[in-house]
């Protein structure tokens, strides 16, 4: 008896050490995936104090030459130096990927509120219309909306801005339906508060978390839709440096000139992971039921 009260104390015991060391393991996993993307975001920030290449100027004696110490990355086609083009696309994705983020913020938090707050008619026509949004392949629609507008990358954040809301829309009215029978709500209500108040002073404030790590979780889809857009020749238009028309070039030359290829899919690859991975700490971190069942 006291052997099996014995061997059930001691593996008792190993299941918060093993939870521990996995969550361990997962949070150190984050920090460094973390920690890459963040370099990268540093280094598109800082590129005119990283190189002095020109990220447009053609030098055709320098054609397809291998990455070096004159050319981290290598260079390209026309010999433009692919680090530099690498760091100079990175600033247009993220700077599309934060407009068009807020953007959808803006969309459908507004829209979320209203809909879950005063219910009815409202919240039918809305929700309706997020579900008509939802019935169409988000990546598809923008397509069509770019080739009706053509390309730029003022129409490339429309179009993507556009069919991005849906997600933030259903989130915001799922939280202000459940606050809106508060206490404090009520408390509100009470004192004569007007509904713009209600709604933005104190239902909004408490649904900043998750709106958070939804937009942190869009950008890397933007960036990924973006990216896509361009190597269709839909997004950013040469010669400026976009990552997705430059996966799209290097495919012709992947076999004898790789680099070409596969160093801007893997910085923007590491990117992606890295913004994904700070959407899954900011989740667990807002999400007390996620902290408890880890």
């Amino acid at each position: 008896m006291e052997t099996v009260e014995t061997t059930v104390l001691e593996q008792t015991s190993t299941f918060p050490r093993q939870k521990s060391k996995k969550k361990s393991i997962k949070l150190s996993f984050s920090m460094v995936g973390i920690g890459l993307a963040g370099m990268v975001l540093l280094g598109t920030m800082c590129a005119p104090l990283l190189t002095h290449y020109n990220p447009n100027t053609n030098d055709l004696t320098q054609v397809l030459k291998a990455p070096s110490a004159v050319h981290w990355f290598g260079t390209d086609h026309l010999g433009r130096d692919l680090f530099t083009r690498v760091l100079y696309g990175g600033q247009k994705s993220l700077l599309i990927a934060v407009l068009v983020q807020l953007m959808s913020v803006i969309i459908g938090t507004m829209l979320g509120l209203l809909s879950g707050y005063f219910g009815g008619k409202t919240d039918k026509v809305i929700m309706a219309v997020t579900n008509i949004m939802f019935s169409f392949p988000g990546l598809l629609f923008a397509i069509a909306i770019m080739a009706a507008l053509g390309p730029s990358v003022f129409n490339l954040i429309l179009a993507l801005g556009f069919v991005s809301w849906p997600e933030i829309c259903r989130l915001v009215r799922s939280q202000t339906l459940s606050l809106k029978e508060r206490e404090f709500v009520e408390g509100g209500h009470a004192l004569g508060a007007s509904v713009g108040r209600i709604l933005f002073r104190y239902i909004l404030p408490n649904c900043y978390g998750n709106i958070a790590v939804l937009m942190t979780l869009g950008m890397a889809t933007t960036i990924l839709a973006e990216s896509s857009l361009s190597f269709l020749g839909l997004g950013v238009q040469p010669p400026d440096p976009s990552w997705g028309s430059m996966v799209n070039q290097g495919k012709d030359y992947m076999f004898f000139a790789p680099w070409y290829l596969f160093t801007p899919g893997a910085v923007m690859f590491v990117t992606i992971l890295g913004i994904n991975l700070l959407g899954d700490v900011l989740r667990d971190y807002f999400d007390p039921k996620m902290k408890s069942s880890k």
